[in-house]
């Protein structure tokens, strides 16, 4: 008997056991390695890992060739994508190894098979039954594919899965979706001068990004060449052809190498047996509360296949609580400063309310925004590209909801404004932090004395 059975060893599954491990449990976690046979989920094995190497590898690329602002040219710069695969590939397994690391110093027992719930207390994994006092579910999420006439079965249409498999750069990529994985991909691939067309139906990109951060972004990105269609609905795939309706609904069609299908991602809740013991689950998740507990008893459940947050960091929290709710400490999983980052070039990172958020639930707030070019450190770092940061607060007690910026190095300031908007600061308060100087951070701060 097991003090908890985890299914799934992404960020959400490998980190309950590893806390569960901590507190002298009994842990047994069970995972299929479909993502590419070890440990880590999606995040390490087809996601946020590999990207941003190939990102940075793209970034580098692109700074050297425009190196000359600061004093820096060079010759014939080349990108070669077999070393940054294969570096990619390298970065990859030594963190894997780390992940089996922390589950043998834990005492984490892993069975590397698909688990099926089969009754209370009871998974199937590999042919055996195992049996533990708690679960958590932790079987996270899968790439969207939408049925849209010639896609499925179609060798020129890839994932973001797949997308990681090839064995060179596609000379022109159409990307269906300009989400999260869609605009970080058309960045990569512009970065090192291939062709990009981005087809989405929504009328903007990033999603529920602030308009005016995607916007910036979209212009960035189209500056380097690649062209987007908004308001466009694909109709069919024929081949490596793309055929849509643009926002005049007129028919049009692009030809590429290679279509990336960025639609989202569907959640892992079919064929894991929730329905034998009754979990309250549908098309968007597996139903939980504060505490990461179902409706079943002794039953939970972390990361993606909640459909709360598909972001690796918002899994681990989550998995944590329900650790700590298992075993006797009463733990909450807020959501209101979840931080969440678009790994562009430049980068977009966002926590709390957009202005469009607030207005949605009716909440009265005042607003400061502020370009980064008249920061100092990003002057003398960058070629004054046009960059801003916002915050918002509250309109009748000044308190922070709200920070969104893009520039660079964004994905690591962010968390400062997290914890603002976690601890209830008032932007006065957050008028007294000190700040070091000169740091591009300094725009967070500076931001709120221009709260009016």
């Amino acid at each position: 008997m097991y003090d908890v059975i985890i299914l799934g060893g992404g960020p959400a599954g490998y980190v309950a056991a590893e806390r569960a491990g901590e507190l002298g449990k009994k842990a047994l976690l069970i995972d299929s390695g479909e993502h590419g046979g070890g440990l880590g989920g999606v995040c390490l094995n087809s996601g946020c890992i590999p990207t941003k190497s190939m990102l940075f590898g793209a970034k580098t690329y692109d700074h050297a060739k425009h190196g000359a602002v600061f004093g820096v040219t060079a010759e014939n710069v080349k990108f070669d994508y077999t070393v940054i695969k294969k570096r990619t590939e390298e970065l990859q397994a030594k963190l894997g190894k780390g992940i089996e690391g922390l589950m043998k110093m834990n005492k984490v027992e892993v069975v590397r098979a698909r688990g099926k719930i089969v009754g209370k207390n009871k998974v199937e994994a590999d042919g055996k039954t195992y049996e533990g006092a708690n679960l958590l579910i932790c079987t996270g999420s899968r790439p969207m594919v939408p049925p849209i006439p010639g896609l499925r079965d179609n060798v020129n249409a890839i994932t973001n899965e797949g997308i990681l498999k090839l064995e060179k750069m596609a000379e022109h990529l159409c990307i269906i979706g300009a989400g999260v994985i869609g605009t970080e991909y058309a960045s990569l691939y512009a970065n090192v001068g291939k062709k990009v067309t981005v087809v989405e139906m929504l009328p903007k990109i990033c999603g529920a990004v602030d308009k005016e951060l995607a916007k910036t972004v979209q212009k960035k990105l189209e500056d380097r060449g690649v062209t987007f269609h908004l308001s466009a609905k694909v109709t069919k795939i024929e081949g490596t052809k793309v055929f849509f309706t643009d926002k005049k609904d007129a028919e049009q069609s692009v030809e590429a190498d290679k279509i990336l299908v960025a639609t989202g991602r569907a959640v892992n809740t079919a064929e894991i047996g929730l329905e034998s013991i009754g979990v309250d689950f549908d098309r968007a998740g597996i139903k939980v509360n504060d505490k990461a507990q179902t409706n079943v008893p002794n039953v939970y459940a972390a990361g993606d296949v909640t459909g709360r947050w598909q972001l690796a960091h918002f899994a681990s929290r989550q998995a944590t609580v329900a650790i700590s709710n298992m075993f006797g400490k009463t733990e909450y999983c807020r959501e209101k400063a979840i931080p969440s980052v678009v790994y562009t070039d430049p980068e977009i990172a966002c926590v709390g309310l957009t202005e469009e958020k607030a207005e949605e639930k009716g909440i009265s707030i005042k607003t400061a925004k502020m370009p980064l070019n008249i920061n100092g450190r990003f002057l003398a770092e960058t070629d004054g590209e046009r960059c801003v940061c916002k915050l918002i607060v509250g309109a009748e007690h000044g308190e922070i909801l709200g920070l969104h910026l893009i520039g660079p190095h964004a994905s690591e300031m962010i968390a400062a404004a997290a914890v603002a908007i976690e601890s209830e600061l008032r932007v006065d308060e957050w008028k007294e932090v000190v700040f070091p100087h000169p740091a591009i951070c300094e725009v967070m701060h500076d931001v709120a004395f221009h709260v009016k």
